[in-house]
């Protein structure tokens, strides 16, 4: 795929074509597929042209298209209230196992003590 410039001679606008090469096998010869993309403006950027498309085609698909938005949404969503729960939990067993690490530390600290005074 490649970039086609092609400039209207009345105008003097450039469009922007999409050019696709292709081997055509009934005339055994190479050809060409263009898709417009847009014109250039006064900047160099495309600018998206193209036919309006039918609003009554356009209805169905687009009511399809909101509906699947809707159900990535609400999943997204369920997945972000299941990743909280699970933050929430490990945070309190965090904190528990914190409390304990101390209760340990502390039995440590008096066994050693103990140890150090019975070997003195």
């Amino acid at each position: 795929m490649s970039l086609v410039k092609l400039t209207d001679k009345k105008s003097g606008t450039v469009y922007v074509y999409e050019s696709e090469s292709y081997w055509d096998k009934e005339k055994k010869a190479p050809r060409n597929r263009r898709k417009l993309i847009g014109k250039l403006d006064e900047n160099g950027n495309i600018v998206p042209t193209g036919r309006k498309k039918n609003p009554t085609s356009r209805g169905d698909s687009e009511h399809q298209e909101d509906r699947n938005y809707k159900e990535l949404y609400d999943s997204c969503l369920k997945e972000i209230e299941e990743k909280d729960r699970r933050i929430t939990e490990l945070i309190i067993k965090n904190e528990k196992l914190s409390s304990q690490i101390k209760k340990d530390q502390k039995i440590f600290q008096q066994i050693g003590a103990l140890l150090i005074t019975k070997h003195s």
